[in-house]
């Protein structure tokens, strides 16, 4: 199983990012999809998760101005980034859950200029 990470870059506070994470070698039951973040010297920390029923949950700090969102017949989670702020600066990584185990991306950096 493979998730590879992108559409992270460098925005202006107040802009928008929309970051995409593609799994290949899943034949079938993902569960849960997961995106997190880990700033410069910081843990990791969660920010959204969708789960096969549709239902969604995000971390207060994104509440309302990220979404996430998942393509089943493609395996890709998505995740909408509007109203970023400089404190949004991490390196994003999706996560997914199979009956195969847990999975990983590579991450990708989104940095936001004040």
């Amino acid at each position: 199983v493979q998730l590879q990470a992108s559409g992270g870059g460098l925005v202006q506070a107040g802009g928008s990012l929309r970051l995409s994470c593609a799994a290949s070698g899943v034949i079938s039951g993902i569960k849960a999809m997961r995106w997190y973040r880990q700033a410069p010297g910081k843990e990791r920390e969660y920010v959204a998760i969708i789960i096969p029923n549709g239902s969604i949950t995000y971390a207060d700090s994104v509440k309302g101005r990220f979404t996430i969102s998942r393509d089943r017949a493609k395996k890709t989670v998505f995740l909408q980034m509007d109203s970023l702020e400089p404190r949004d600066t991490a390196v994003y990584y999706c996560n997914i859950d199979t009956p195969y185990g847990s999975f990983w991306g590579q991450g990708t950096q989104v940095t936001v200029s004040s």
